[in-house]
């Protein structure tokens, strides 16, 4: 893989400022409350005090990105639905009829759908972003699911939307998906970057009955025995290569460039966890810009949680994917910001603090 490319993308990521971070800390433990009450609450609005600087802003402008994607692998019967739904989800997103329509509308973000790689034409229709590099990749049971360009072109896509949202003016993206047979692809990834055992990084996805849960599991399985050393951990851009896809490599990218601008990422489930851990594979100080939305019913998702130290948000029992649970947790880290910017200190009300 080129490495003039890849120096691109990972170019000038810096990690958060831990002196902004102390000082939200200190802000923090001034205001008209228990110290430490607020909980998480605290911990996020440090957190994006540190990613966004001394003031994170009374306005908080969001936009949520779903990737969509085809996947080869599909062919070997691990999923319950047809390949076919990506396309039409597609078509539902763009008709204003799924639910992350819905969410993005009720909490304010402005929502971007892109095709990176569905097996469909979608000609010149409106709404959606065409950024296709190939019609879903390749079953990665039997070969790796992209080449080298192929992985380029998705990251780079993924880059140049990241860099399009901070030039738009929004703080604070909500990264999603959607691609059937992509649990596959990340349950493989998670293997492959963790060690874990197929049975325990495969989950139902869309909802396989038993025997298809089986299937799904050794095809897993035999997936990453064919790609994987068994001896050392696949480096995270030849997990991406053999067992990934174009979305998880589109959003991968997009998390470099929001780094790179300073943006707040909120991740969705699996998919989108997925493609952090590739991220921060790429460049660790991206960790530091991460929000896990919330945590899904999909085992995978919390092994990936784990490999990379985030706790969730919520936990809903989703497992729906599009950026639904990213979202979600958007108008809790909003009330972070709020109260760290808005609550009076033990001084300015007049409050006498706790006796030491």
């Amino acid at each position: 893989m080129s490495g003039t490319c890849i120096e691109e993308l990972t170019h000038g990521i810096e990690p958060p400022s831990e002196e902004w971070g102390q000082k939200a800390r200190g802000r923090l433990d001034t205001l008209t409350k228990p110290l430490g009450s607020l909980g998480r609450l605290e911990d996020i609005a440090a957190q994006v005090v540190a990613i966004r600087g001394d003031d994170p802003g009374e306005y908080v402008s969001k936009a949520a990105y779903v990737f969509a994607a085809d996947h080869g692998v599909t062919e070997e019967g691990v999923s319950a639905y047809p390949r076919e739904v990506t396309r039409q989800m597609v078509l539902n997103f763009l008709s204003d009829g799924a639910a992350i329509n819905v969410l993005a509308r009720l909490h304010g973000a402005a929502l971007h759908v892109v095709d990176v790689g569905v097996d469909a034409d979608f000609g010149s229709i409106p709404g959606l972003l065409h950024h296709k590099v190939r019609a879903g990749t390749r079953n990665m049971l039997r070969e790796p699911a992209m080449s080298e360009a192929e992985v380029e072109k998705a990251l780079s896509i993924g880059y140049q939307l990241g860099s399009e949202a901070a030039a738009a003016g929004h703080t604070m993206i909500a990264i999603g998906e959607m691609g059937i047979g992509n649990t596959t692809a990340a349950s493989c990834v998670t293997c492959a970057l963790t060690g874990a055992a197929a049975g325990l990084a495969t989950g139902r996805g869309a909802g396989v009955e038993p025997a298809a849960y089986a299937n799904k599991v050794r095809v897993v399985e035999a997936t990453v025995r064919k790609h994987c050393n068994k001896s050392t951990a696949l480096p995270a851009l030849e997990a991406l290569r053999c067992l990934g896809g174009l979305e998880i490599a589109a959003m991968a990218g997009m998390m470099l460039a929001a780094a790179r601008h300073r943006l707040v990422v909120v991740l969705d489930g699996f998919i989108s966890t997925t493609a952090a851990a590739i991220a921060v594979g790429m460049a660790p100080a991206v960790h530091g810009f991460l929000i896990a939305g919330h945590c899904s019913e999909e085992p995978g998702h919390k092994l990936l949680l784990d490999h990379l130290r985030l706790t969730p948000v919520l936990s809903l029992g989703m497992r729906l994917g599009e950026g639904t649970g990213a979202v979600l947790a958007m108008p809790v880290i909003e009330s972070a910001i709020a109260l760290y910017r808005q609550m009076a200190t033990f001084s300015s009300a007049g409050v006498s603090g706790a006796t030491p």
